[in-house]
């Protein structure tokens, strides 16, 4: 397998300035405080990584830009990215589905919550794939599970 196609999960870290109310898609309308979210997905598909990080990338830019044309969000993270800005992506490269684990360890952090049920997780029984923080969460917590 090249490099460019490892698959596993990453953690996409958002920065959202001020509070915002967003609708996001089926799942309804969400109050959501300024704060920090971490939203953790996978990548086992053509391109694994490097392809679905891309993808996300190109949607934050495009999303954000003035005067593109509207672009109908796919994922619940693309209606996130259309109002906080993308700070860090953290690669958690892995040939097993982890995703969960994943997500399920950050919402045990000091200071986590789910602002938005079901938020990423309507493929499983997750709360949510989606994690909000008050303050920055450290570097360090996102590149562990704590053995998850």
């Amino acid at each position: 397998m090249k490099e460019s196609d490892a698959t596993g999960c990453y953690h996409l870290l958002y920065h959202l300035p001020r509070p915002t109310r967003l609708r996001v898609g089926a799942l309804g309308c969400f109050a959501l405080p300024a704060g920090w979210y971490v939203y953790t997905g996978s990548a086992f598909g053509p391109g694994g990584l490097a392809a679905r990080v891309a993808r996300h990338r190109a949607c934050a830019r495009h999303l954000t830009s003035p005067g593109d044309p509207p672009r109908a969000p796919h994922w619940h993270v693309d209606y996130l990215a259309a109002v906080a800005a993308l700070k860090e992506v953290v690669l958690l490269p892995e040939r097993e589905r982890r995703e969960c684990a994943h997500a399920r360890y950050l919402q045990t952090l000091p200071g986590a919550s789910v602002p938005v049920p079901r938020f990423g997780a309507s493929d499983c029984r997750c709360p949510a794939h989606l994690v909000r923080f008050a303050q920055r969460p450290p570097r360090s917590s996102l590149r562990t599970t704590d053995g998850c």
